[in-house]
């Protein structure tokens, strides 16, 4: 299935973003992995961990520590991505997104039921880091530590977000 998105950002207001793509298909979790507990299993057969279920924050984040899955698996949202200059996504129930180490995103607005089941690749975690909280060289340091995913966290395969990061990167 070929991406319904796939989006670089540059750096806006104290968000780094990446190098790398945003990548979004619309209606790709299996199913049987609409809920959150399957999502995650789905997640960790697949080689991603450090599962979890919620929302997401409604105020500008990113991640230096790892590349972010976020699957809808309850209601709907208005989903920010890349800072203010960014864009705005509506995702609903079985959406997928990747989300690469620096990428900002935030919740805009969303259904009172909306949850996402979210995970990173091995070894990775997604600490909340906001504009301004760590210094740019700090910053650039632990994105770049952050490997590429040898697995697409839904279809446990080097294909997905593994093949458009490859690309994006060759």
């Amino acid at each position: 299935m070929a991406p319904s998105l796939i989006r670089v950002f540059e750096a806006d207001g104290g968000i780094p973003n990446s190098s790398l793509p945003l990548v979004i298909w619309k209606d790709r979790l299996p199913g049987a992995a609409r809920e959150g507990g399957p999502a995650c299993a789905l997640y960790r057969r697949n080689g991603w961990s450090g599962t979890w279920v919620y929302t997401v924050y409604p105020f500008w984040h990113f991640h230096t520590h790892g590349h972010e899955v976020l699957g809808c698996v309850g209601g709907r949202a208005r989903i920010g991505f890349g800072g203010d200059a960014g864009i705005v996504i509506d995702v609903e129930r079985g959406d997928v997104a990747v989300v690469p180490a620096g990428v900002g995103h935030r919740k805009i607005q969303a259904t009172d039921d909306f949850l996402m089941a979210g995970g990173y690749p091995p070894g990775q975690q997604g600490n909340i880091v906001r504009s301004g909280e760590l210094d740019d060289k700090r910053i650039a340091a632990e994105i770049g530590r952050v490997g590429l995913p040898e697995s697409d966290p839904v279809t446990g395969l080097a294909d997905g977000v593994v093949t458009v990061w490859r690309r994006a990167t060759s």
